[in-house]
């Protein structure tokens, strides 16, 4: 099977990174990786700041928070919930130009491969359980 192992290049556009509008909990912010770092607290008064940051911005504030008590319970749940907006918003009667981006890379694997030693969204060095890549391709099969 074709893999695509790196969300770089002809493929950034699945990264969390790539900028694109999406709400949650009422709060919008530019890029899926911003709302789902200020997702780690229920606080609203510490989310606020997640809606103006970069995407690298966001990640390095979202190390510094309190994670909230059911996180690791509703983590899968937050990022699900913010690729379909990024893909096909519900909004939207059509999926969006990224939407159709991801459907076209069907039948390839999609790996987020990374250096950084991310082993729960992707797989570094060989090793991770690769969740976000999983997710993609279950959202591009609901594309398709």
């Amino acid at each position: 099977m074709d893999v695509i192992n790196s969300f770089t290049g002809k493929y950034r556009f699945l990264s969390n990174f790539w900028p694109c509008d999406v709400e949650m909990d009422g709060f919008k912010y530019k890029s899926v990786e911003a709302a789902y770092q200020a997702s780690k607290t229920d606080i609203p008064a510490l989310r606020t700041p997640f809606t103006n940051l970069s995407p690298s911005g966001a990640k390095q504030l979202g190390k510094k928070l309190k994670l909230r008590p059911n996180w690791n319970q509703v983590k899968l749940v937050v990022m699900h919930k913010l690729l379909i907006q990024k893909f096909w918003p519900p909004t939207q009667v059509d999926r969006t130009e990224l939407g159709t981006l991801l459907a076209e890379t069907y039948p390839k694997e999609l790996i987020e491969g990374n250096y950084w030693g991310d082993t729960f969204w992707g797989v570094s060095s060989g090793v991770g359980e690769n969740h976000l890549g999983k997710l993609l391709m279950a959202l591009r099969d609901h594309l398709l």
